[in-house]
């Protein structure tokens, strides 16, 4: 029995003894970031150029802050045209139908080779192409001769090009159909992400293409589209400067622009600029981060942490039954 005791004792594992692995390089990249950010922070502070006083007393002005309301609405808007044509692209390009298809592509493929910029200055000149622009009867005036008619004009309206594509409907025009093409894209790539299965369990059930889209796969696919679509807006405010060229006055850097070259202070009103594009950037990317939470309940992490609890309160409620 005392052999027995001493061999079990001899085969017993000594206990592990474990040493934490020491990472000395990683206090190394800590103490020389440091370093430079307190001499970032250092150069800020006693660089003269920057002329903080200056910008502060100039950034919150009456004009600027028509500028910032300016960007907003045309990040609103231009990101509402781009969403609702994006979507029906997307639905034209996974068409069956050859030619719907077709122009989807051809579409997409324009406008996401051409830059926003050229697109900016382009729309901003269309009104030398069409002094005037009207609804009614093509070549009126032409027909109106065949019939020895000089002067017919069949139009139900007609305005000029120049008050109706003025500055900030033709930049905001040129944002927009340019967005409509990369939210195509991403809209396709979201619907195509969902199981085939799904929309055809969905018409099964009686439901139409049109609404199995609408309330089955569209629903799942926002997961996917969300992400890149919260980028997209993001990037859309940034974009929104390219309108100063249009030119649209009531915008952000075209009013620091103007404040800048007026006081020969450029330099600090560029800076003021980045100042209030990375404030307006961080607010989208709160909103975005709420967002992509809500649309993605149900799903990963919290899904399998859910069914976990409910399990748990099943089981319990099992045993209390028993």
């Amino acid at each position: 029995m005392t052999q027995q005791t001493s061999v079990t004792e001899r085969a017993r594992p000594e206990p592990i003894q474990a040493v934490p692995v020491r990472h000395p390089w990683r206090w190394v990249a800590v103490a020389v970031i440091t370093i430079l950010a307190a001499m970032f922070v250092h150069f800020l502070v006693t660089n003269k150029s920057f002329q903080w006083r200056f910008m502060v007393d100039n950034m919150f002005r009456p004009p600027v802050i028509e500028g910032v309301r300016g960007t907003i609405l045309l990040t609103v808007f231009s990101m509402l045209i781009g969403v609702v044509l994006g979507i029906i692209i997307a639905i034209m390009r996974l068409s069956a139908n050859p030619i719907l298809s077709g122009i989807a592509f051809v579409y997409t493929w324009f406008f996401r080779a051409v830059p926003r910029l050229v697109l900016a200055v382009l729309f901003g000149g269309l009104g030398t192409l069409w002094p005037r622009i009207g609804l009614g009867v093509p070549f009126d005036t032409y027909i109106g001769k065949l019939f020895g008619i000089h002067d017919l004009h069949a139009r139900i309206f007609d305005v000029s090009a120049i008050n109706l594509l003025s500055g900030f409907v033709a930049g905001m025009l040129a944002l927009a159909l340019s967005e409509a093409a990369y939210m195509a894209e991403i809209v396709r790539a979201g619907i195509q992400s969902v199981d085939a299965g799904q929309g055809e369990a969905a018409e099964a059930l009686g439901l139409t293409r049109g609404q199995a889209l609408r309330r089955v796969v569209l629903p799942q696919a926002m997961r996917v589209i969300v992400p890149p679509t919260g980028n997209e807006t993001i990037a859309m405010l940034k974009d929104t400067s390219l309108v100063a060229y249009t030119p649209v006055t009531t915008e952000l850097f075209f009013q620091l622009q103007a404040v800048g070259h007026r006081t020969f202070q450029v330099f600090p009103m560029l800076v003021a600029a980045c100042l209030w594009y990375l404030a307006l950037s961080s607010v989208l990317m709160v909103v975005q981060y709420f967002v992509e939470r809500h649309f993605s309940r149900g799903y990963g992490v919290r899904a399998s942490r859910s069914l976990r609890i409910r399990g748990r309160l099943i089981g319990s409620g099992g045993t209390h039954g028993h």
